[in-house]
């Protein structure tokens, strides 16, 4: 529940006016909520007297505006944007915890559809040898849950299979990525724009990403895996392959021209 600290606040109606649930109205100069809400911290970001808190939340975490300390530059933005690669080749290097904890926190920041916040984040790291072993019983049994016919969505899993048998180093599927993240949701975009958040920062701190759509399929596919995952009853939506990137390139890749329609 959004909380007015009637001593802060300064009844400006900043925060009625940008609350997108019409929760709060100016009376006898003072902010008062009306009723339960969305609690998207709207009114927490844009009132000027720090008098807007929602308990439920952490509010120690809330950081105040620094227009010369946060500010980017356009074409830094897009520098980065067109540089970005996605990367199947890592180094054997492990990912700091510390640094995965900073990528949790731009996929918690993320918008999200009528503010749910409701994306997962599955890190596998220190046990991602078990996880590869269970895809790969997993794949190896795809046959016989089949019968004769295997569908063709499922076929590309056996090609990977025939080739890790033949050449235990041929990674096709993982890439040699020392970690891997699924984000779960029940809604696509959430996790999508989680995902391209998570990527930024990741570039940011010398990392790479492959987003691994054939990964995120095959554990969706296997009840097991996701019991071992601890998301039984959720839905991957992305998949992503983290890691150190053991290839360095200088320049960026060309594009078509852009489809734009200016009207």
């Amino acid at each position: 529940m959004v909380k007015i600290d009637k001593e802060k606040c300064i009844g400006c109606g900043l925060c009625a006016d940008d609350c997108i649930a019409l929760n709060i109205k100016i009376q006898n100069e003072k902010a008062q909520i009306l009723k339960d809400c969305l609690q998207c911290g709207h009114c927490v970001a844009v009132c000027p007297k720090g008098a807007v808190s929602i308990p439920e939340y952490d509010m120690a975490d809330v950081e105040e505006y620094d227009p010369e300390g946060f500010r980017l530059k356009p074409e830094q933005v897009l520098h980065a944007i067109k540089f970005r690669r996605s990367i199947r080749s890592y180094k054997p290097q492990k990912l700091p915890r510390t640094d995965m904890e900073l990528l949790v926190q731009a996929g918690r920041y993320t918008a999200t559809a009528k503010n749910c916040q409701g994306n997962g984040f599955i890190f596998v790291q220190d046990q991602l040898e078990q996880l590869k072993s269970m895809v790969w019983d997993y794949i190896e049994n795809i046959k016989v849950q089949e019968g004769k016919k295997v569908s063709r969505d499922l076929l590309p899993y056996l090609s990977f299979n025939k080739r890790r048998k033949e050449d235990p180093a041929d990674e096709f599927l993982f890439r040699n990525a020392p970690a891997l993240l699924f984000i779960t949701s029940d809604r696509p975009l959430d996790a999508g724009l989680a995902a391209q958040n998570i990527e930024t920062l990741a570039v940011s701190m010398d990392m790479g990403v492959l987003y691994n759509g054939y990964l995120a399929r095959i554990a969706n596919a296997d009840p097991a895996l996701k019991e071992w995952l601890g998301i039984e009853d959720e839905t991957i939506q992305v998949c992503m392959l983290l890691g150190y990137p053991d290839r360095h390139y200088v320049r960026t890749a060309p594009r078509k021209e852009a489809r734009v329609i200016w009207k």
